[in-house]
């Protein structure tokens, strides 16, 4: 009898011990769990620090933010809405550049026939859709995310109006051109938005409307060297890109709260436009909860005499004369202009 106790003791303090040993092995991998994904935590914090610094260092001579300016609405056109950056008294020029409008527009509102010369306008749509004709009889419709590129050069006269009901929306860029292109015959270059290159890394997508961007080019020929990108971020990321020494840059704000140049620099609100610094690139952090869209432009400076009036830009006062009169007088690339007049569309 004994003995069985003997035996029924050892049996019950060896199930104990088995207990305790599982009880011990369960804790020591949930602990061994909690370590590892501790750990992985640990490297992600310290992977998204390394990627940060990395970026931090990317140049040698980061571009910095110089100028803060607010696009506020303002008649233009035919009814139509701008709001310009880029071309109003805080900033009346970046060389090569005369003007930036962000564009809204709704029917019947537009931009009737009128003239331009002696430099290039870039009609980039972000919704809706806009119609173009001139006077040498080219036509034409971009969508939302296509490109048009034209070359005024000695003369054109043409229309932009809506090409559909509701809201269209878009940026036009004017770029100056050098003496020696100012009267070039026109010339346009037109890409739609599935053929306008796009780079994505680490959470940033970037359509290449001209120049390059993480390795990807875009087909567009500058005669003014320039770059224009269209950048969107999600939450989180963070973009550098390389910018020629020497030329001039700004980004306008679209959607969201970008930081451009220093970490430390408080964010830019939505159609703002911000003139950079002189450098080798640019920073960008993209940190709130929400995805930013921006775009970033550069380009090489002209260091030419600037004569503008309205539509028409030049190097002298003479020039500019000239134009007019070429103009009211139907003369030296303005001669089809004499018995032209845009068509009216229909909805």
């Amino acid at each position: 009898m004994r003995h069985l106790i003997r035996q029924c003791a050892f049996l019950a303090l060896s199930l104990m011990v088995l207990g305790f040993i599982k009880q011990c092995s369960l804790f020591r991998a949930s602990n061994l769990q909690q370590q590892a994904s501790a750990s992985i935590s640990r490297q992600q914090i310290l992977a998204r620090s390394i990627q940060r610094s990395a970026a931090a260092m990317a140049f040698i001579n980061p571009r910095q933010v110089v100028k803060r300016i607010v696009a506020h609405e303002q008649p233009e056109g035919d009814g139509a809405v701008v709001r310009r950056s880029i071309g109003r008294p805080e900033l009346r020029q970046l060389d090569p550049f005369l003007m930036l409008d962000y564009f809204t527009v709704s029917p019947p509102a537009g931009f009737p026939d009128h003239p331009h010369r002696g430099f290039e306008t870039v009609t980039y749509m972000l919704e809706g859709a806009f119609t173009h004709q001139d006077f040498a009889g080219h036509t034409g419709t971009i969508q939302a995310g296509d490109l048009q590129w034209m070359t005024a050069g000695r003369g054109i006269v043409h229309c932009e109006m809506p090409a559909s009901t509701g809201v269209q929306r878009g940026l036009q860029l004017w770029i100056n051109l050098s003496s020696k292109f100012k009267m070039i015959e026109p010339n346009y270059q037109e890409l739609e938005s599935g053929n306008i290159p796009v780079a994505e890394k680490d959470g940033t997508s970037v359509k290449v409307i001209a120049g390059e961007s993480l390795g990807i080019s875009s087909p567009v020929y500058t005669r003014t060297p320039t770059m224009y990108l269209d950048v969107t971020m999600q939450p989180g990321a963070s973009f550098a890109q390389e910018i020629s020494e020497g030329w001039n840059s700004f980004a306008y704000t679209l959607e969201g709260r970008p930081t451009f140049g220093s970490k430390g620099t408080p964010p830019i609100e939505a159609h703002t436009t911000v003139e950079l610094s002189h450098g080798d690139g640019v920073m960008v952090w993209n940190d709130s909860d929400k995805a930013c869209r921006f775009v970033l432009i550069a380009g090489q400076p002209l260091n030419e005499p600037v004569f503008q009036h309205g539509p028409f830009v030049m190097n002298t006062r003479e020039e500019i004369v000239e134009a007019i009169r070429d103009y009211k007088g139907f003369r030296n690339g303005f001669e089809r202009a004499a018995h032209w007049q845009s068509h009216p569309l229909d909805f």
